[in-house]
């Protein structure tokens, strides 16, 4: 059997548990990254095993469906903060002026181009502005300060794959991880441009990411707790809560993990404040847009 890069394979070992597509293969092991957990591995080649269509249709179908089921609780609790919105906004009253609300302006850093496209993608299904960069690990400690100064965000995503190797010592040593260390500078470097927690909403890590360090850092939401893997998806719904609640109120580390696919073993933080701001009146020929 020959894989070659860009293939679809699960692994012999794990029970064929993940979906992987392969980003490299040097002499016998292959590098992999997983199509929708954010998750980097490496695997000898006899260890892996092709996905058929029909098998990637039904794992496709099953992603899908756990996907939609997310969105769906999301936008259950957005409706419930928007008519809660409307009624503070005209103090209970139906005929009152209309308002307008400032957006929210997301930076999401990736180190992984197909996750960065599908994030995107849910961005703009929610409603957010965001710019998407996609870059390595490694070179996003060398990026950040540049990109915050252009872009200037309300939230910042730094994200990408990650793993925890046994191998490389015990769960609490940095050097153990794929990544966290990259994330951890690379927060450290955005909390010395804007160090107020509630002034830039940090996201950070990815798979099995060292949690501890990367909150240390200055993040306000990290993973991975229970070092286990992260939804690809899974940044956008926690931006999603802040950049939906008013910046009157805070939003506690359950309000902010509920609609996640992973859920408080996968992701965690401190109570952060919203971001949202309403305005009145709303001008129709104004080149605000309401969201």
């Amino acid at each position: 059997m020959v894989i070659a890069n860009g293939e679809l394979v699960t692994r012999k070992s794990y029970e064929h548990d993940l979906l992987f597509r392969v980003i490299e293969i040097k002499k016998d092991i292959a590098v992999l990254h997983g199509e929708d957990m954010r998750l980097a591995a490496d695997a000898p080649l006899n260890d892996l095993t092709k996905v058929d269509q029909r098998e990637k249709k039904r794992r496709k179908e099953q992603e899908k469906e756990k996907q939609e089921t997310s969105y769906r609780l999301f936008r259950q609790d957005y409706q419930l903060m928007k008519e809660k919105r409307n009624y503070e906004a005209t103090e209970g009253y139906s005929n009152a002026a209309n308002y307008f609300q400032l957006p929210a302006k997301v930076l999401h850093m990736d180190g992984d181009a197909n996750y960065l496209r599908k994030c995107i993608q849910l961005y703009q299904r929610i409603g957010l502005q965001v710019h998407g960069v996609h870059l390595t690990e490694v070179q996003m400690p060398e990026e950040i300060n540049d990109l915050l100064e252009r872009i200037q965000p309300d939230i910042l995503v730094i994200t990408g794959h990650d793993a925890y190797s046994k191998n490389k010592g015990l769960k609490n040593d940095l050097r153990a991880y794929r990544h966290s260390k990259y994330f951890v500078e690379t927060v450290r470097e955005a909390r010395r441009v804007v160090p107020n927690l509630d002034q830039l909403i940090i996201f950070a890590g990815a798979c099995q990411s060292h949690f501890e360090s990367i909150i240390r850092a200055g993040a306000n939401f990290a993973s991975s707790p229970s070092r286990v893997n992260i939804h690809a998806l899974d940044p956008v719904y926690i931006v999603a809560k802040i950049a939906y609640t008013p910046f009157m109120e805070s939003v506690s580390v359950w309000e902010a993990l509920r609609n996640t696919l992973t859920g408080e073993r996968g992701l965690g933080g401190i109570e952060t404040k919203g971001l949202l701001r309403t305005g009145m009146p709303f001008v129709e020929d104004s080149n605000e847009e309401e969201m």
